[in-house]
């Protein structure tokens, strides 16, 4: 199976991150939603060509000490629950 994927656009409120760290950031959420897909496939909802105007991700939690690779897993996460299997 063939997924292609593309987010236009990802908002992430009340997220104190810095505009340098968005690289980072967009990286990490890539890898990790790359793995879910792959590991679990997508729902059967999802098959076809399909534009979604919007898609809530739910929350994620961050603490001081949170890296943009943990924040990066937790969005991922988030998301793949809107779309996955």
């Amino acid at each position: 199976m063939n997924v292609r994927l593309h987010i236009e656009r990802l908002i992430l409120d009340g997220l104190p991150l810095a505009a340098a760290g968005a690289p980072h950031l967009q990286a990490a959420i890539e890898s990790e939603l790359t793995r879910l897909i792959a590991a679990g496939g997508v729902s059967s909802d999802w098959a076809g060509d399909r534009v979604v105007p919007s898609l809530r991700g739910g929350n994620v939690r961050m603490t001081p000490d949170s890296s943009h690779d943990d924040l990066g897993r937790q969005i991922a996460g988030a998301l793949y629950r809107g779309v996955g299997k």
